[in-house]
Parts: structure tokens; sequence; C-alpha cells
């Protein structure tokens, strides 16, 4: 008996809508960003219609300028409300990023200096509008669960 590879044939090459498009993609590696900007990266094991998405051997993956570190996470649950982008990758184009891996520890810390600059520009921005008479209300703007 010759085993078929279902996950091609099983919308006969017609677009599925909404959460159904996802059951493809059941068993590969996937690359998931979101709503706080994280980006994770595992195996999706299984989805459901609310686009709640189950990954297995997940990694958190954090980018500092040319440089990425990995965090292992183990088995990730994600609410498909919080989801922005899923998508199937690419092992061929991720072998061939033009990106340095650095250890966990050195892009935690890469990290904290670049949301310290980020703080210290957008208080910045504040200032300046503060002195020309211009208030940014804290409600607007960031989408963010802080």
């Amino acid at each position: 008996m010759v085993e078929q590879d279902t996950s091609q044939d099983l919308f006969q090459g017609a677009y599925i809508p909404g959460t159904a498009s996802l059951i493809a993609e059941v068993d590969k590696r996937v690359l998931v960003v979101l709503r706080d900007g994280r980006t994770l990266i595992g195996f999706l094991r299984s989805v459901d219609q609310f686009a709640n998405l189950l990954l297995q051997d997940t990694i958190e993956r954090i980018h500092v300028g040319k440089q990425y570190g990995d965090i292992p996470r183990g088995i990730f649950l994600i609410r498909g409300e919080n989801m922005l982008l899923c998508g199937e990758i690419d092992s061929e184009l991720e072998s061939n990023m033009k990106l340095d891996k650095v250890s966990i520890d050195e892009i935690l810390e890469a990290q904290r200096i670049e949301q310290e600059r980020e703080a210290e520009e957008k208080q910045r921005k504040e200032n300046l509008l503060r002195e020309r008479g211009l208030i940014i209300s804290k409600d607007f703007g960031d989408d963010t669960y802080s």
C-alpha cells in the first residue's frame, strides 16, 4: 500500500478561508507571530475552529539587529485571538539566513538594551510634543498587554 501526502490533496487546490486552511499545516514546522510581538517556532500539532494552536518543541526566537537567539519553550498553546501571523517555515531559506545565532544570555541582554533605548526615544518624543503643547494619552498608541 502506497502512502499518499494528503496535505496537498486535502483541499484539491481550492482556497479555503478561515481556520480550516490551517489543517493542511498540521505536523509541519510553523512560525507564529503573536500580538505582543513574540515570535514562536514549533511543530503544529492541533488547531480548532477558533484558530487556537498547539505547538510542540516550541522555541521563542528573539531578533535584535543582525543577531537572534532561541529560547526553548516546549509545548505551547496559543489562543487564536493572540495570533497575528502563522506560516510554514522553509528549512532551506532558514538555513541561508544572514543572521548570527547567539546564546540566550547574549540575546536577552541585547533585547534589554534595545528596549531601554526605545523607551528613552519614546520619552524624548513625548517631551518634545509636550513642549509644543501636545499631550499624548497613555491609552493611545500601543496595542500591548502591559
